[in-house]
C-alpha cells in the first residue's frame, strides 16, 4: 500500500501582478508594517502626554522618515558586505528588489529618530521608549514580506510538519526548510506586547518624574497594569527593546541559511550579540542611576 506524500508548504508570492502592475510582496508587507507601527507609536504618544490624541503628524513623522532612511540603510548594509559582487554589478546590487540586511536598518532608522527627537525638543530616552513596542511590531510585520517573496531569509532544511518550499521565490529552493520569518513574526509580536505592558508600568512608576499619561482613560489603564518591581526610568522599555530583538535574532541565527564569518557567527548575529550587551548595560545604569537618585 502506498503511503500519501507528505504535505509541503510553498511560498509562491514574490509578486502581485494586477494587469500591467506589478506590485513585490515584500515592499506591500513594508507598507503593512508602517501603517501598524503608525498606529501604536500614536497611541504610545497620546499615553504619554507627548502629542494630543487628534495630531497624528508627530507619529507619521517618526513614523516615516526614520523607515526611509532603515530601509536605505539595510540596502547600503547588505551591499557592503560583499564587496566583490557590489563591485561587479554595482547598479544591480543597489537597485535589486532584494537583499535588506536588519542590522544597517537598525542604525539608519535609530539616527533618524534620533535626529528627530532632537529636532522636536522631545527628550530622547522618553521618546526611544516610545518607539519601541512600535518598532518590534514593524519588523514582525515586515518579515511576513520576507516569507511571501522568499528571499533567502528561510531558515536550513528540517523534516518539521511546518516546514516550507520556495521553489519560486526571489532565492529559490526545493528543499524544505524551517520558515524563519514566521517564527519572527510570532517573536516580535510578543516582544511588542510586553513592551507595551512594560511602558504602562514605567509610566505609573514614574509618576512622580512627569512621566503620568495625561489622558485620563490611559491613566488608569496604566494604573490597571502597574506591578511593585520598582521605578522604570526613561530609557528601560529601550533597553528591553534591544536586549529582546537582538536575543530574538541571535537564537534564530543558530538555524538561518546566513554564512559565519565573525567567530562562527553570522554578521547578523554579531549584531544582534552588540545589542543585547548595549542594551543590557543601558539597563543596568538607568535602573542603578534611579536606585541611587532614591538613597
Amino acid at each position: 500500500m502506498c503511503r500519501p506524500n507528505p504535505i509541503y508548504w510553498r511560498a509562491l508570492i514574490p509578486f502581485f501582478h494586477i494587469g500591467w502592475l506589478t506590485i513585490p510582496t515584500f515592499g506591500l508587507m513594508v507598507a503593512c508594517a508602517m501603517v501598524a507601527a503608525y498606529f501604536v507609536l500614536r497611541a504610545d504618544l497620546v499615553r504619554r502626554g507627548i502629542a494630543p490624541g487628534s495630531a497624528s503628524a508627530q507619529a507619521e513623522m517618526f513614523i516615516a522618515i526614520p523607515c526611509v532612511a532603515g530601509i536605505a540603510g539595510a540596502k547600503i548594509y547588505h551591499v557592503l558586505q560583499s564587496p566583490r559582487e557590489l563591485f561587479a554589478d554595482p547598479l544591480g546590487q543597489i537597485f535589486s528588489g532584494y537583499g535588506f540586511a536588519w542590522f544597517g536598518g537598525l542604525l539608519a532608522g535609530f539616527a533618524a529618530f534620533v535626529w528627530l527627537a532632537r529636532r522636536q525638543k522631545i527628550p530622547l530616552l522618553e521618546m526611544l521608549d516610545a518607539g519601541s513596542p512600535a518598532a518590534a511590531l514593524g519588523y514582525g510585520i515586515g518579515r511576513i514580506g520576507c516569507l511571501l517573496s522568499g528571499d533567502g531569509d528561510y531558515g536550513v532544511p528540517t523534516s518539521l510538519p511546518w516546514g516550507m518550499r520556495f521553489p519560486d521565490g526571489l532565492v529559490p529552493t526545493n528543499e524544505r526548510v524551517h520558515p524563519t520569518p514566521i517564527y519572527e513574526f510570532i517573536v516580535a509580536c510578543w516582544i511588542a506586547w510586553w513592551l507595551w505592558r512594560l511602558g504602562a508600568r514605567q509610566l505609573v512608576a514614574s509618576s512622580g518624574a512627569g512621566l503620568m499619561p495625561r489622558d485620563r482613560k490611559h491613566r488608569v489603564a496604566a494604573k490597571g497594569r502597574a506591578t511593585k518591581a520598582g521605578p522604570l526610568p526613561r530609557g528601560c522599555v529601550f533597553a528591553a527593546y534591544l536586549v529582546l530583538t537582538g536575543a530574538a535574532r541571535f537564537l534564530v541565527e543558530f538555524i538561518r541559511i546566513n554564512p559565519r564569518s565573525f567567530l562562527g557567527m553570522s554578521n547578523a548575529q554579531a549584531a544582534s550579540a552588540i545589542s543585547i550587551i548595549v542594551g543590557a548595560a543601558l539597563w543596568w545604569r538607568l535602573r542603578k542611576s534611579s536606585g541611587a537618585g532614591e538613597s
